[in-house]
């Protein structure tokens, strides 16, 4: 999927869980989808595109990447949608950053 990707957008979110969410993000598809992850780095290819992502300190660094524009606006609110849910205990900030 991601060698066809023609849209992408970035986000870097600021938490003390970066590592923590970026696992249980991953461990959530794994279930349907191919997913590769470790304590810093995770990738989730999902139907409309993939989901590559980075612990790096207290940051999760995201990054979605779609043939079209409109199957990244719906990644982008699959993956905020889910980690807001992981989350509830603070409130995760999103802006993403389109390529």
């Amino acid at each position: 999927m991601s060698e066809q990707a023609l849209a992408k957008s970035t986000a870097e979110i600021q938490t003390e869980h970066a590592s923590k969410y970026l696992q249980q993000l991953c461990k959530h598809f794994a279930h349907k989808r191919p997913v590769t992850v470790d304590e810093q780095v995770g990738t989730i290819s999902l139907m409309s595109g993939d989901c590559h992502l980075r612990a790096v300190g207290p940051q999760l660094q995201i990054t979605v990447a779609a043939p079209e524009a409109e199957q990244l606006a719906q990644l982008e609110e699959v993956v905020v949608r889910h980690l807001i849910r992981f989350a509830f205990r603070e409130e995760l900030e999103f802006e993403w950053v389109r390529d």
